[in-house]
């Protein structure tokens, strides 16, 4: 926990529910030991979805389906969804779910990867939310600008490490000390990217929201 949770629990005291069926996918994740993203995380990713109305999103790390169900509630009429999972027993679940929300024909699962799989992605997308291995994100980063957009919105989730991201690499555990590195220097090269504007915002656990620039910039 990164910030105070006192306010934490607060801000998600305001928070309405989500759809009945994002409601009981999102209790049968927490029962599994399934990641989900937090609540408040749930909201910001909505309001974005909402400033931004993407056509093509791409998400990294599907998990159950659920983010990209939520995401494909707040984007508009007509937008698809690609999304890629590496975790085979978690595919037929997202496949499962996406059909159960009558979704399937927006939202796309490509297994394998992630790393493999951007390669082979061609176009470009307005949206990205990436949420998959933490120690991966600096390995995605050059196929993710590759496909991002002008003015496309890159959200980076679980940025922070519940807060180890901040420490001396010493006084992070030593099985952690590799994510820790390479998370920290994702977090350089988002800020100091001449693609790309970058915020890190100390929400959940850290959220980054870049956005690509319609021409290099000086850094």
């Amino acid at each position: 926990m990164i910030v105070d949770e006192r306010i934490v629990t607060f801000i998600n005291s305001l928070d309405t529910k989500n759809s009945a069926l994002l409601e009981e996918i999102e209790r049968e994740a927490r029962a599994g030991d399934v990641p989900v993203i937090r609540r408040e995380m749930q909201s910001f990713l909505k309001v974005l979805l909402m400033i931004k109305r993407p056509k093509y999103i791409l998400e990294i790390g599907t998990a159950v389906g659920f983010s990209a169900l939520l995401m494909s509630e707040y984007a508009p009429e007509g937008c698809t969804i690609t999304t890629i999972e590496n975790y085979e027993k978690r595919i037929p679940i997202a496949r499962e779910n996406f059909r159960r929300a009558g979704r399937a024909d927006r939202i796309t699962l490509m297994e394998g990867d992630a790393a493999e799989v951007l390669k082979r992605l061609e176009g470009t997308y307005d949206f990205i939310f990436m949420d998959a291995a933490k120690g991966q994100y600096i390995h995605y980063l050059p196929d993710v600008l590759r496909l991002l957009g002008e003015d496309g919105c890159l959200v980076s989730d679980n940025v922070m490490q519940d807060g180890d991201v901040i420490e001396s690499r010493f006084a992070v555990e030593r099985r952690n000390r590799t994510i820790h590195a390479r998370m920290r220097e994702y977090l350089y090269e988002l800020k100091h990217s001449p693609y790309l504007v970058t915020s890190i915002v100390p929400l959940g656990d850290g959220v980054a929201v870049s956005v690509k620039c319609r021409k290099e910039r000086k850094v």
